[in-house]
């Protein structure tokens, strides 16, 4: 039986308010959840704030939104199907073929149907005579499960500066992680962007290309090193198919899940001539 049909055999949630275990949040750990749930025969419901899955890659669709992880290395590793069937378009996915590989697993297994969208959890209580968790929505809706799991990530939530003029500020203003989800055309603009984090350093370059003037507001230089990235070829996306196994081993095996081994060495243990190379 394929990964698929398996999926759609676990039970599904019916119209109730209570369930074995809540989610809170349709992220990458969102989905992985429910998946698992339903492979331990429980019903399980999402809550999700959006309007649809993705989380992370939902949210920021800002100019030059991309992995910086090997795609082969980030996708699902729960399903050898799954694995085979989804090619990768490039070495670091950007984020509209990273979103569309997410709906696609979504789709794949049916998750949609145990999922609540524009849904904002605002509180949730253990009742220890009920033994249960009593979830609390935007609105006044309630639900009930046994288990709450919250996926909601560590770049779910955006901070806005406390810079004096910025409500009343007359010109259109943007935060990259609510990007709009229309193009944002920049041609002709005098543009400004504060913060030259990992976020600002993807989106600089492309804003540039478009803008008749850029300016970067940075406290202090950033550290950078160039991405390197290219297409995969077919050829070499079967190749990684082959080695699938492997692959997620050695990411098993580092720290930080990266096909990469980190240098144990200090920095000053390092050559002059290495360090500057």
């Amino acid at each position: 039986m394929n990964d698929t049909l398996a999926v759609m055999e676990r039970p599904q949630a019916a119209n109730t308010s209570e369930f074995d275990a809540i989610i809170v949040g349709a992220g990458i750990s969102g989905m992985f959840m429910l998946y698992r749930l339903r492979e331990l025969r429980m019903t399980a419901r999402v809550f999700e704030i959006g309007s649809d899955v993705g989380g992370t890659w939902y949210w920021n669709r800002y100019p030059g939104a991309r992995f910086d992880s090997e795609s082969w290395t980030y996708g699902y590793s729960f399903s050898k199907e799954l694995m085979q069937e989804w090619d990768w378009k490039e070495h670091f996915s950007a984020q509209p073929d990273t979103l569309e590989y997410l709906n696609y697993v979504a789709e794949k297994f049916d998750l949609r149907r145990d999922m609540q969208f524009h849904s904002t959890v605002t509180a949730a209580h253990w009742d220890d005579a009920a033994n249960q968790w009593t979830v609390t929505l935007e609105g006044g809706q309630q639900a009930r499960s046994r288990f709450l799991c919250t996926a909601v990530g560590i770049l779910s939530a955006h901070t806005l500066p406390a810079i004096p003029g910025l409500e009343s500020f007359r010109g259109p203003a943007y935060h990259t992680a609510r990007w709009p989800h229309t193009p944002v055309d920049f041609t002709g603009k005098r543009v400004g962007i504060i913060g030259t984090g990992a976020t600002a350093i993807q989106a600089i370059p492309e804003i540039a290309e478009q803008a008749e003037q850029l300016t970067v507001f940075q406290r202090r230089p950033n550290w950078a090193a160039p991405l390197h990235n290219s297409r995969i070829s077919q050829a070499e996306m079967q190749e990684i198919k082959s080695r699938y196994d492997e692959i997620y081993a050695q990411c098993a095996s580092t720290s930080m899940w990266f096909i990469h081994q980190a240098d144990p060495r200090i920095t000053l243990d390092v050559p002059p001539e290495e360090r500057q190379a």
